[in-house]
């Protein structure tokens, strides 16, 4: 494939929307730019929003050092509008949105194009990322969201599947997809880049993912920070489901279903002990789950990291079904009222 597709490679946009990421960013840039792919054919569109810390002095040198890359503004100060801020001045025939929290191999630009170019029915083509974190809780956290039991059977987090997909990290887009589906959706504070592969298939485009394409995301390293992280994909998932009348899959509404049952038995639990005893027999099954992932996990680190495992399965399906429980309210009863601006919400890590 680069034989046949290497002299016509397009010209091709990077798009990274950050905030707050002076401890990291330059790593991320770096990866990008000493990528193999054509020196000539290659921006970086970096929109920052509005950072507090060194990101921007960081994101300026390189930039000297590099006309390639280009530092905005995102006053939105969250992803989606930062995204958006930066499509628009894209050059590329092709675009990849990057975050300011991970790295990619050399070859990873690449081999996306080339895999978009060999599929003329793709839409988008990418590939899965693994997850890599620093200290003892990052790294069960990382472990955990690369189990079976913490994120189902994602194959873009468990990169074991070659063909079409719902969602990718980071693909390949042909740039005519904006004018198709239009660009992110400003109101998401999460989940935006679901529901831009969502509005894509909706569309009829399909999007494929290669497993010998790989980036690497390094994850929180704070319980505290994965359940707010997790809590947020679920409440934020209502609203996506909501705006398109469009169910999720069951992997994405496994943990909100888990959730209203344990609440339901419990309740229906006082009006006869049958639930109850039926409440009993789903935590059991469920913490033999756990045991399950924890040996995953074991499997992946050491002992001493499937330890904390169970708690950390937890907070993702706990974290995500509460999530979704509070969008049902908020979106779905209250019908948005009292709520606070997604401006309002913005998130820095």
């Amino acid at each position: 494939m680069t034989n046949n597709l290497s002299g016509q490679l397009p010209f091709v946009s990077i798009v990274m929307p950050i905030r707050n990421e002076a401890d990291f960013i330059e790593r991320a840039v770096t990866s990008i730019v000493e990528n193999e792919y054509p020196h000539d054919k290659l921006e970086i569109i970096i929109a920052d929003g509005m950072s507090t810390d060194s990101t921007r002095d960081v994101v300026g040198k390189l930039a000297e050092a590099d006309p390639r890359i280009r530092l905005i503004e995102n006053a939105g100060r969250i992803v989606s509008t930062g995204l958006n801020e930066a499509l628009r001045q894209i050059k590329g025939d092709i675009f990849i949105r990057i975050d300011g929290h991970c790295e990619i191999p050399a070859d990873f630009i690449r081999k996306s194009v080339e895999t978009l170019l060999s599929r003329p029915e793709a839409w988008v083509a990418g590939g899965y990322w693994k997850t890599e974190s620093d200290g003892y809780v990052g790294q069960v956290i990382a472990a955990a969201t690369q189990s079976p039991v913490g994120v189902g059977g994602a194959s873009h987090r468990l990169g074991n599947h070659d063909g079409w997909t719902d969602t990718v990290p980071y693909g390949a887009h042909h740039k005519w997809v904006l004018d198709k589906i239009g660009f992110f959706d400003e109101e998401l504070v999460r989940n935006q880049d679901d529901e831009f592969n969502m509005r894509i298939n909706l569309a009829g485009g399909r999007i494929w993912i290669a497993s010998d394409i790989c980036s690497t995301y390094y994850s929180r390293s704070s319980l505290k920070k994965l359940w707010r992280q997790y809590f947020q994909y679920g409440f934020w998932r209502i609203r996506t489901m909501q705006k398109h009348g469009k169910p999720a899959t069951l992997r994405q509404v496994m943990p909100l279903l888990f959730v209203l049952s344990i609440l339901v038995l419990s309740l229906a639990g006082f009006a006869h002990r049958f639930f109850w005893w039926l409440l009993a027999c789903e935590l059991v099954l469920y913490c033999l789950g756990l045991g399950y992932g924890s040996i995953h996990v074991a499997g992946q680190t050491t002992l001493k990291h499937s330890l904390l495992a169970p708690l950390v399965f937890a907070i993702l399906h706990f974290g995500y079904g509460v999530g979704g429980m509070w969008g049902i309210i908020r979106f779905v009863l209250l019908r948005g009222k009292f709520m606070k601006s997604s401006r309002d919400s913005r998130l820095s890590r």
